[in-house]
């Protein structure tokens, strides 16, 4: 006699058994998607990085401030627009980034933004950051390209402004370096009332000895950790498929036994 709740059990486990299987396959293809992502990624860091180095101007092409590419700056620094970025952390420790304007030519007011560096955080209650001072006189800056400031995630910005707290013009009175956390160009051009290029410049190599640290993070390329991890969830979702024909298979197999046993009984029964 078939029990109700054998019944029950198996097709219970059909069910869980395919949901896990689109879940673990959704999974795979997941990282796939980002391992293709990476991938294109390092691409475009060699491809930047193969380029020529860059020498801006403030008439270069805006196609030609391709990102990662190696690029040099000579101008004047405006220290009174500087901007401390927020939650930059380096070597698992709090700081900032230092980003100041490079005067490219003083009568259009053609600048480059350039990230100089990072400090460390002064703790709570020690006063302010000491910010080094930028070297008087034209200055030759060299780096590479980025197409904006790298950006950190707020909760508070979604639907709102990307600015955070950048003042409306600066500087600001008093002389104080304003903290954001994030520095879109176009913000920041309407607070200075400079024209920037539409680029950003890392300060790289040794640097001046300035106090500040010019290594700055890069992303994460490593596709072929997301590629494993993609072959794992596919491996998983195989087993379950297999689990789930076993499963199929016996629930099949004991319809059958049943039929046969029905089909024996009712010929006994005419006998």
């Amino acid at each position: 006699m078939a029990r109700p709740h054998s019944t029950r059990y198996t097709v219970a486990a059909l069910l869980l058994l395919g949901i896990a299987v689109v879940i673990l396959v959704s999974l795979g293809q997941w990282q796939l998607r980002r391992s293709d992502e990476r991938r294109a990624i390092l691409d475009a860091i060699e491809a930047g990085r193969k380029q020529t180095p860059l020498v801006l101007t403030p008439t270069t092409p805006p196609a030609d401030m391709t990102a990662w590419r190696v690029a040099q700056a000579s101008g004047t620094w405006l220290p009174e627009f500087s901007v401390l970025l927020d939650n930059r952390n380096h070597d698992g420790k709090p700081g900032y980034w230092l980003a100041t304007p490079l005067l490219l030519d003083a009568s259009t007011r053609r600048a480059v933004l350039v990230l100089r560096g990072w400090l460390p955080r002064v703790i709570q209650g020690q006063g302010e950051p000491r910010i080094p001072a930028a070297p008087a006189g034209v200055q030759t800056i060299e780096g590479e390209l980025s197409v904006r400031v790298p950006r950190m995630f707020e909760l508070w910005s979604l639907g709102g402004s990307e600015s955070s707290s950048l003042p409306a013009a600066l500087p600001v009175a008093g002389g104080a370096v304003p903290q954001v956390q994030n520095l879109p160009l176009d913000a920041y051009a309407k607070a200075t009332g400079l024209t920037f290029l539409p680029t950003v410049l890392s300060q790289g190599g040794k640097g001046p000895d300035d106090g500040l640290v010019h290594d700055w993070p890069q992303p994460s390329v490593d596709f072929q950790q997301n590629t494993s991890y993609a072959v794992q969830w596919f491996a998983f979702g195989l087993i379950a498929a297999i689990a789930w024909l076993v499963v199929l298979g016996g629930a099949i197999k004991r319809m059958r036994q049943r039929g046969d046993s029905g089909a024996q009984a009712r010929a006994r029964a005419r006998r």
